[in-house]
């Protein structure tokens, strides 16, 4: 097999759709009035999004759209429907295309529900932060809802609560693994990642007459097949434990009449019989990646066996270079689904078209004055790169965007800067963040391109930096430089989260961002200080962050400013130890940090540390049944602890950390000693704290059983253990746990499963 660096046509070089002519619209309309306004009849393509409509290029519904009216299609919005009805869905009309489905810029799952699955009560993608305006697993409601609208319009899903959940996933809300969306959703089509190309390329072809049944294998795509194309290649993967010698396996696809060789060729490809490779046998042998696919574990066996899950998910991220990724295949009942290469990067020129596109950079007109915090956020912030090639395990980015780095132009963001003093109403001159998933990766990628096209690591920066990635930040610095000379702009922050391993590799750059774009504060993601955690995040020891304080520290000095760096931790993290958070509360005060913010694991969809939190396994490496097994705090208590330990500071934590230390052994960090972590007793009586045990039944801290979303499975098994306690004459009928659990210990909380940190988070 051939390796080598794959290329795309530009996304700009199609021949526009007809209905260019009716030109650019000052908003995508939301109404029949606003349509009647354009002189429009209908809409080719209706996008059906959970957030508010914002025309500003980091808002997912106004770039589809304005890349879909750049090919020449009219194109509509639907911004956060009554879902309780089809009515909604019918405000602009039937669309002549397609409906496309987008939960918004936030999985609507940890939009609604924090960590310990407590109801949020506000939402930022909202005017006046309002929770409560898109449901629950909002890419399936919304699909639904467009289906029995016009039950015979195609429905196309994306953004990354449908790029996360293609193929069957861990889902820690109802602590099952749930099937691909696109079978829930009854959608026609799934587009997962930076959709633009693949999202155009779907739309010309439907513009032409196709059908989505035909568009079968459009990179970056998910469909449903009902059996494996023909002419491909199969490696089946479904299994951790072959033995030693594996015989031939024949295709239960292939049929080969009698008397025919087996081994002759056919003369229609489509008919050609599947040729099935066990996995232990692929190595050595070259295969042609575009004819080859693989078999995962079906939904019903990953479902049931964790280990299965955590292998499942191993391959899914080793085949997510776009440059040598083969297409993944799963079987979910009598179906299968079909997921497609990732899409290619795109290249410099066509990022500058993307975010060049007419932008109103504002909400709706129909919003009035109404506040949106999201925009709010972002509204004087520029995104000048795309993907990250971190990997670390707690994060989606990765799995969403990718590894390949994406950046635009200086000219490209020069004009977005013009453009916002020009459109932003109220602009200061302050620039708020020129960043992305992260501050400095752009223009960092692989120096030599048939080395990236090769290569399969997860990380380019772990457990060092690769010796072929460029680390030269010569072109972020220029670009600072640049945007502080634009007239009118009087300061650039720099928001988004950093690199600091990358980082100090470029000591000119930390100059250059220490002297003018740290505001007294910097915020950079250690997330912990123990090597066994932070083995299982995929992130840098404690040396590279003591480095990179030397040079904030000594630049600081240089420039005359009195700054800080903020370090954020994660609590719970798979792999984490009591000790290892009792080691990094320790380091926390030896170096007087006290965290007030702090979070604990949340294990997002697709993620590989949720991959670990779910089988105890690390996909990070090969997975058996006798592999690794890798601990992970769940029971609430413990949580608790974990993360009382970062607020190792606060009185409320203090008998709780008393009570872990003294199990541990290591009550000699007790009392008011300079090197003791927390006082002895008799504080508590000047410093009132709250109950810190869980309610029996209460599950990873939320305050109601009603605010979860599993509120119906708990309530059933409820009801069903009190009918196995009236059969067996248990009294314990309090209780609420799972058939075989062991009750509680006497005044401690039930054991459970628990939640924690944010899926898009600083570096």
């Amino acid at each position: 097999m051939i390796k080598r660096h794959k290329t795309a046509p530009n996304i700009f070089s199609y021949s526009p759709y007809w209905a260019e002519c009716y030109g650019v619209a000052p908003f995508l309309p939301t109404s029949r009035e606003e349509m009647d306004a354009l002189g429009w009849d209908s809409c080719d393509v209706i996008i059906v999004t959970g957030d508010a409509y914002v025309d500003h290029p980091s808002f997912g519904m106004a770039v589809m759209g304005r890349v879909l009216e750049a090919q020449g299609f009219r194109v509509g919005i639907i911004d956060q429907p009554d879902w309780r009805s089809p009515d909604d869905f019918m405000r602009l009309g039937r669309p002549n295309l397609y409906f496309g489905v987008t939960a918004g810029n936030m999985d609507s799952m940890i939009n609604r529900y924090t960590a310990d699955l407590k109801v949020r009560n506000d939402d930022a993608y909202t005017p006046y932060g309002e929770g409560g305006k898109r449901p629950d697993r909002a890419v399936i409601v919304y699909s639904q809802r467009c289906k029995q609208a016009y039950h015979d319009v195609p429905v196309m899903i994306g953004g990354i609560e449908a790029s996360l959940r293609r193929i069957a996933q861990y889902d820690y809300w109802s602590d099952e693994v749930r099937r691909s969306v696109l079978v829930d959703s009854t959608a026609d089509i799934l587009l997962y990642g930076n959709a633009e190309r693949a999202i155009i390329e779907v739309t010309h072809a439907i513009a032409n007459g196709k059908t989505m049944d035909e568009l079968v294998d459009v990179r970056g795509t998910t469909v449903i097949r009902d059996v494996p194309p023909g002419g491909f290649t199969e490696i089946d993967s479904t299994r951790v434990d072959w033995p030693g010698k594996v015989d031939q396996i024949y295709s239960p696809y292939e049929y080969i009449p009698e008397g025919k060789c087996q081994t002759g060729e056919q003369e229609d490809s489509d008919v050609m019989p599947i040729r099935v490779i066990p996995a232990p046998l692929r190595k050595g042998e070259k295969l042609d990646a575009e004819k080859t696919y693989i078999r995962l574990p079906s939904f019903e066996k990953v479902s049931k066996d964790p280990v299965l899950y955590a292998h499942t998910s191993r391959i899914l991220h080793l085949e997510s270079n776009p440059h040598n990724a083969r297409a993944l295949i799963q079987k979910h009942g009598k179906k299968e689904i079909w997921v497609n290469p990732p899409p290619i990067p795109l290249e410099t020129p066509e990022m500058d078209g993307v975010f060049d596109l007419p932008y109103a950079r504002i909400p709706h007109p129909k919003y009035k004055k109404a506040r949106i915090p999201a925009y709010d956020m972002i509204k004087t912030s520029i995104n000048i790169m795309r993907g990250c090639f971190g990997g670390c395990t707690f994060c989606s980015i990765t799995e969403h965007e990718g590894r390949v780095i994406q950046s635009r132009s200086h000219e490209s963001v020069l004009n977005e800067i013009e453009d916002i003093k020009r459109k932003v109403p109220g602009f200061t001159g302050h620039i708020s963040d020129l960043g992305g998933p992260t501050s400095n990766m752009y223009h960092l990628n692989c120096n030599d391109d048939e080395i990236q096209a090769s290569c399969r690591k997860l990380s380019c920066v772990y457990p060092t930096i690769c010796s072929n990635l460029k680390t030269d930040h010569s072109a972020t610095t220029e670009l600072y430089r640049k945007a502080r000379a634009v007239e009118g702009i009087h300061k650039v922050s720099i928001a988004s989260g950093l690199r600091y391993d990358l980082a100090v590799e470029d000591p000119e750059y930390v100059r250059e961002l220490v002297t003018y774009h740290v505001g007294g504060l910097l915020k950079i993601a250690p997330e912990h200080s123990e090597m066994g955690t932070l083995s299982k995040m995929m992130k840098p020891g404690m040396g590279t962050y003591d480095r990179f304080k030397k040079m904030f520290d000594k630049f600081s000095k240089e420039a005359g400013k009195t700054q800080h760096l903020i370090p954020y931790f994660i609590a719970a993290h798979p792999g984490c130890s009591d000790e290892d958070m009792m080691n990094l509360a320790v380091w926390l005060k030896q170096n007087d940090f006290k965290p007030d913010q702090v979070q604990t694991f949340y294990p997002s969809p697709m993620s590989l540390a949720t991959a670990m939190y779910h089988s105890g396994k690390n996909p990070l490496h090969g997975v058996t049944y006798k592999s690794e097994n890798v601990y992970t705090p769940k029971d609430y208590k413990q949580r608790t602890v974990q993360k009382g330990f970062l607020r190792y500071h606060d009185p409320k934590n203090w008998p709780a950390l008393r009570e872990t230390l003294r199990v541990m052994g290591r009550a000699d960090l007790i009392g008011n000693g300079k090197n003791q972590l927390v006082p002895d007793e008799e504080l508590d009586k000047r410093a009132p704290r709250r109950p810190t045990k869980a309610k029996p039944g209460q599950r990873t801290g939320a305050s109601h059983t009603s605010n979860r979303p599993t509120m119906e499975k708990n309530a059933e098994n409820e009801r069903n253990q009190r009918k196995s306690n009236k059969a067996t004459g248990n009294s314990n009928t309090g209780v609420n746990r799972p058939a075989g659990a062991k009750p509680a210990a006497k005044g401690g909380a039930n054991r459970s499963k628990s939640k924690g940190s944010p899926a898009r988070r600083a570096r």
